[in-house]
């Protein structure tokens, strides 16, 4: 008997603060990858520095699957470059936490699209390309595109009626 593959699964993310030359913006916050387990570091540890960019460990984030979107998660497979959307928020100041992360394509453009977040796709490592794999394998459902025929439009129902006009008691 098989094992029941898994719905959620935490990662673990690394951002950088990459100092930029602008009059405006001193730096810039950017999600560059997620590990495929948490390590026992804590949230925001430094891991290196050069004079122009520090990288540091974000913290954990439970990343969900949903049965209705194994289609989203197979073209993120197979696209060539399966990818991680990572979500930050600024908190204050200096500080952002990690608002999400996806394997959904489509989930991370909606993502991106919004205002205030700093939202990009990472690379999805190999250990949870086979757990989303696994996944997709046991819940799929193929399901046949039918396009559906708009009903004609009835100009009766279109036309206007004559209602008679109500008088407003006022004598004529």
């Amino acid at each position: 008997m098989g094992t029941t593959p898994v719905d959620r699964f935490e990662v673990g993310v690394i951002v950088v603060k990459r100092r930029l030359n602008n009059p405006w913006v001193s730096h810039q916050w950017l999600p560059v990858g997620a590990l495929p387990a948490v390590p026992p570091v804590a949230p925001w540890t430094t891991l290196g520095s050069t004079p122009d960019e520090e990288t540091f460990y974000a913290g954990a984030c439970e990343v969900r699957l949903h049965i209705g979107e194994t289609a989203h998660y197979r073209d993120n497979l197979v696209s060539g470059r399966p990818s991680l959307w990572v979500s930050l928020r600024h908190v204050a100041g200096e500080e952002y936490e990690i608002a999400s992360v996806t394997a959904d394509p489509y989930e991370g453009e909606a993502m991106a699209e919004g205002i205030g977040e700093i939202v990009e796709p990472v690379p999805m490592p190999e250990p949870l390309q086979a757990t989303l794999a696994a996944f997709i394998e046991a819940f799929h459902i193929e399901r046949k595109f039918e396009k559906r025929k708009r009903d004609r439009a009835d100009p009766e129902a279109l036309a206007r009626r004559n209602r008679p006009v109500k008088s407003s008691g006022a004598s004529e």
